[in-house]
Parts: structure tokens; sequence; C-alpha cells
């Protein structure tokens, strides 16, 4: 019989804790879930689960948001994206489409889709018109979108990519002077699809403790109980905690896909910078349905000279004024810090993009009632 997550809090009250341990994950599944569940207030106070960067609509480019926006609106195109990305807010003049949700207000054809295969059918469906699909997301998402390249595309469905590898924002956290966390908690969904082995460079090269998680409380607090031990008795080793749908090697059809229809290459984090090797982007043989080859650029540099005639675009790739999205993304910060969480920011009119998505950690702790001040070093949050 499987351990209950009674079980397993009872197993971590057990063991002989530092006085502080910080675990990190890295999934919007896994905060929601570990929120959702309490889970934080049920685990001893030295234990503090921190947020790290889990959420693609969190870190999505700026720049890609903003060109998606007059692509839509200036384009005799469809465009489709994942639901979350019509709400992402961009930093323009209050006159113009802040959002592709503004953008279809405005009379541009946005649909928001749950998958590729539903760009596809769309584009079947206006065969007289382009469809660009804004496919944003890390390898979860990234993979069907190369598998639609590879298994036969609509010759009208373009793909504007804006996808991302999660690895890389870990290693880029461990490898600074402040890496912010004693442990890892890999994500389940991510490990899926490229195999466990992907976080192997956590314990091998920064001797952290490591364990892929499911979606359960039973499962986290498996893979906390092991990392907690791995930190106890001096051991680091990759532990896999979701064994009945994480395999050694991850999904080999799509990471042949992947490799298939996708170059390796650095990209932008909005708010974080340029990380290297932490980008797709579609190659050579794919690129005949390259939006970005396939289009005008409405990139800032090129839309600033064709439309707006020298107007530079103000704040550019940032954060919203006084949102602290990037830290809260980096574990630097709890959500309920950001100066505009649940006064400026809130679900309804969300300023920074970890408000807007539901796996942003902002709209998950405002979702789960944690939306009280709390004291670093302290993992107890107030609650509405």
């Amino acid at each position: 019989m499987a351990a209950s997550a009674q079980d397993w809090l009872r197993r971590i009250r057990e063991l002989p804790l530092p006085p502080r341990v910080k675990i990190m994950n890295v999934c919007g599944g896994h905060e929601r879930s570990i929120t959702m569940a309490g889970l934080r207030s049920a685990l001893p106070d030295n234990i503090e689960l921190v947020p790290g960067p889990g959420c693609p609509v969190c870190i999505c480019p700026e720049e890609d948001i903003f060109e998606a926006i007059q692509l839509a609106l200036h384009e005799d195109i469809v465009l489709v994206a994942y639901g979350d990305m019509l709400r992402v807010p961009v930093n323009v003049k209050r006159c113009e489409a802040r959002t592709l949700e503004q953008a279809k207000a405005k009379g541009a054809d946005i649909r928001p889709v749950s998958s590729p295969q539903e760009a596809a059918r769309i584009a079947r469906d206006n065969p007289e018109k382009p469809v660009i699909f804004f496919a944003a997301g890390f390898e979860t998402t990234t993979a069907p979108t190369a598998s639609l390249l590879v298994e036969g595309i609509p010759d009208n469905l373009f793909i504007l990519l804006s996808g991302r590898l999660t690895w890389p924002a870990v290693a880029m956290l461990l490898e600074s002077d402040t890496p912010g966390f004693d442990a890892l908690v890999a994500p389940g969904h991510v490990s899926t699809i490229m195999g466990p082995e992907e976080w192997a460079f956590v314990v091998e090269r920064h001797n952290i403790p490591a364990a892929v998680a499911g979606f359960t409380p039973e499962s986290l607090l498996a893979a906390m109980y092991s990392t907690l031990r791995q930190l106890i008795e001096g051991r680091c080793f990759l532990d896999n905690c979701y064994p009945e749908v994480v395999r050694p090697g991850g999904n080999r059809t799509a990471r042949k896909q992947l490799q298939q229809a996708m170059d390796v290459t650095a990209a932008n984090w909005r708010g974080v910078g340029i990380i290297p090797a932490s980008g797709f982007a579609i190659n050579e043989r794919y690129r005949a349905h390259d939006a970005r080859r396939a289009f005008p650029s409405y990139a800032d540099e090129g839309f600033d000279r064709r439309i707006r005639r020298g107007d530079a675009r103000k704040r550019a790739g940032e954060m919203p004024p006084g949102c602290d999205c990037a830290k809260v993304v980096l574990g630097k910060i709890y959500p309920n810090e950001c100066r505009l969480f649940g006064v400026a920011c809130k679900p309804r009119h969300p300023i920074g993009p970890c408000m807007v998505s539901d796996e942003g950690a902002c709209r998950i702790w405002w979702s789960g009632g944690m939306r009280g001040t709390v004291a670093r070093g302290s993992k107890k949050q107030a609650t509405a």
C-alpha cells in the first residue's frame, strides 16, 4: 500500500532537520498543488518551500508578446495563442493595445487554443488566410509544436515561437553567488518529455539533492522527504518520485522531433535577461513555417522605423513599473513581497505576468488566499 500524505509528513517530522532548509520547485503545477493543499503550513517551520522559474507565461519576452500584438493588428491574419497569453500586458502608451485581448477588441482576429492540433484545425478551416500560432511555453508545450512541424503542418500555418528550456534557468541560479535553495523538486511534466536525466547536473555539478515529483501531495512530499534525507545524510543523488509517468530517457519520440525541428539557442527571459542554451528556434528545414521569416518584422526596431517613425517604445522588454515578477520567478522574493501584489495587481487587472497565468506564483498565491506579508526566513504565511 502506497504511503499517504500523512505518512510522508510524519516521516519528515521525524527527521533530524537542520535549523533551516529551502526547497525550490520549478513547476507552476507543483506550486499550485503545494499551495492549494496547504503543504507549507503542514510542514515543520524550518522547511521553506520556494517557487522558482516554472511559469512559461511569466518569462515569455515582452518583445515577443508585443510582436504578436502588432502582427495581429497590422497583417491580414488569424492569430492563435494559448489562452493565458491573451492577458499578458506589454509596455505601450495607454491609447494602444496592451494585450492580445485588447488587440482583439480593436478588431484583430485572435483566437485562444489549447493545443497545436487546434491551431492546425483552425488553419485547415481557413485555407484562404494565413494563421499564426504564437507558441510560448517550456519543453512540455514546445514538443507538440515540433511534432506538428515534423508530422505535417498546413501550408497556411506559421509558428511565432517563444519556446524555452527549463533547466538552464536553474543552472544559472546554481552558478550564481546566491542560488537561494538547498534542494530541488524537479518538474514532472518536463521530465516526462526530456527524461529525469535532464536534472542530473544539479547533483553531479553542484552536489545539491534533487527529486522529480508528480502533482499529488503524496508525490510532492515523497520528493521533499527524499531531498531532506539526502541533505541530512550527505549523499546526493537524483531520485524519481514519479516513476509511473517519468521514465529513463523521457519520451524518445518527442525528443527526436524536438531535435528534428528545433535548434537550441541563447534566449531572453523576461526581466532576467539572456540565458545561454535556454531557447528553442525553428531550424532551417522548417523555415517556411517560421512566422518571423514569413512576415514583416514587428520587433521594436523595425516597428519603430516603419510605423512609429522614430518614436521608440519606452520600457521595451522590461517588467511594468513597480513589478517584481522577475524576482519572484527566480525565487528571490515571495509573491506577496512584491510591491504591487494585491494592491494594484490582482487577477482581474494584472500588471505583471505572474498574476496572469494559472502557473504564475502570484496568481496561485492570490487564489490560495496567501495574501498577507511574510518575514524572510519564515515559511509561515499570512492568509486572507
